[in-house]
C-alpha cells in the first residue's frame, strides 16, 4: 500500500482565521530558484513576489524566510498569507445549534458562503467559527451554497475530519431542506426526481443531460398558500445545484434564484434583499467517532413564507 506523503504543519498562524496559502514546489519545470517559480505560478507579477520575498512573507517549512536567490527543490513546501480582499460583511448572525469535542453544527444565514474561496475568505462561515469559537483547527466537513441558508457539519480535529465526510461520500447522512417555489396544481406530488446533472468550470448553472442519472432528489408538498407553495426537499445525491435544477425542471424554480430559470446579472455588493428561497432544515446521522445518533433541525425561517412581502420589496 502507497504511503501518503507527509505533508508538514504550517510555520505560519492563522489570520483572520484564514489558513495561510500552502505551496509544494512540483518536479521538473527547470526553474533555478524558488521566487522563478512563484513569479510564473501566481501570476501576481515579479513585483508583487519580489516585495513579498523582500519583506519576509513567504516562508518555508522551519518558518524561516526565503531570499530571492533561494534554490529550487523539487517537494519543497512554501507558505505566506494572501491579501485578503475587501468583503462586504454580511449582517446576519451565525448561530452554533451543537458543540461538542468532535462536531461543531452551525446554522448558516443566506449570503455567507462556507469556506474560503475566490473573493470570500475571512467572510465566511469557516473563519467566522474559527475566531468566534478559538478554534483554529475547525473543519468543514462539507459545503452548502453561499445563497442557501441552514446546517452545517464542522469537524474539530483535523485527524477524525475524513470520518464525518464520508457520512456524506456514502450517502450515511439524511438530509432534509425546506424550499418556497410556485405552486402549480398540475405537477403531482409527491416526486422523485431523477437525472443527470453536471456543472461546468466557468459557467455559472449547472444542466441536466441525457444519461445514467446522477442526481436524485424527493420532493413534497407541505402547504401552499395561494400562489405560493412551500416544499420538503430530500436528496440523496449531492450534485452541484441539484436541488435547484431540480425544482426547475419540475416547472417551480427557487423564489429568489439568480441562475435558474435564467440567469440574472451580478448583485451589487451589500445587497442582501430577497435571498434564495432554500434552507438546509435538517441533518440527521450517527456519530461515526462517538456512535451518538444525531438529529439536527435550522431555527430559522424561510422570509418568502413567513413575511412575503417583506421579502419581496
Amino acid at each position: 500500500m502507497r504511503r501518503k506523503p507527509r505533508i508538514p504543519p504550517s510555520p505560519l498562524p492563522q489570520r483572520d482565521g484564514v489558513d495561510p496559502v500552502r505551496i509544494k514546489l512540483p518536479q521538473g519545470g527547470g526553474w533555478a530558484t524558488v521566487r522563478e517559480h512563484l513569479v510564473e505560478r501566481l501570476a501576481a507579477g515579479a513585483g508583487v513576489i519580489d516585495g513579498m520575498i523582500g519583506e519576509g512573507l513567504i516562508v518555508g517549512e522551519d518558518g524561516h524566510p526565503l531570499t530571492a536567490d533561494a534554490a529550487y527543490a523539487p517537494g519543497m513546501f512554501v507558505w505566506f498569507h494572501r491579501e485578503l480582499p475587501h468583503e462586504e460583511r454580511v449582517p446576519f448572525t451565525l448561530d452554533v445549534v451543537y458543540r461538542d469535542a468532535h462536531i461543531v453544527v452551525a446554522d448558516k444565514p443566506h449570503f455567507l458562503a462556507t469556506t474560503p474561496r475566490g473573493s470570500h475568505v475571512a467572510e465566511t462561515a469557516l473563519a467566522r467559527l474559527r475566531r468566534q469559537l478559538d478554534l483554529p483547527t475547525l473543519g468543514a466537513a462539507h459545503r452548502l451554497d453561499r445563497l442557501t441558508a441552514g446546517l452545517v457539519l464542522f469537524t474539530v480535529r483535523p485527524e477524525e475530519r475524513g470520518a464525518y465526510q464520508s457520512l456524506f461520500r456514502d450517502k450515511l447522512i439524511r438530509k432534509e431542506y425546506e424550499a418556497v417555489a410556485p405552486y402549480d396544481e398540475r405537477l403531482a406530488l409527491p416526486h422523485t426526481v431523477r437525472s443527470r446533472i453536471v456543472k461546468e468550470r466557468g459557467v455559472m448553472a449547472a444542466r441536466e443531460v441525457p444519461g445514467e442519472p446522477n442526481a436524485v432528489s424527493r420532493v413534497e408538498l407541505l402547504e401552499r398558500r395561494g400562489p405560493r407553495g412551500r416544499y420538503r426537499l430530500m436528496p440523496s445525491t449531492g450534485q452541484t445545484h441539484q436541488l435547484r435544477v431540480h425544482m426547475n425542471a419540475l416547472g417551480v424554480p427557487l423564489l429568489g434564484d439568480p441562475l435558474y430559470p435564467v440567469v440574472t446579472g451580478p448583485v451589487p455588493a451589500g445587497d442582501f434583499r430577497r435571498p434564495l428561497q432554500l434552507l438546509a432544515r435538517a441533518l440527521e446521522f450517527t456519530d461515526p467517532v462517538t456512535g451518538h445518533a444525531h438529529r439536527f433541525v435550522s431555527g430559522r425561517a424561510l422570509q418568502a413564507w413567513s413575511a412575503y412581502d417583506d421579502w419581496a420589496q
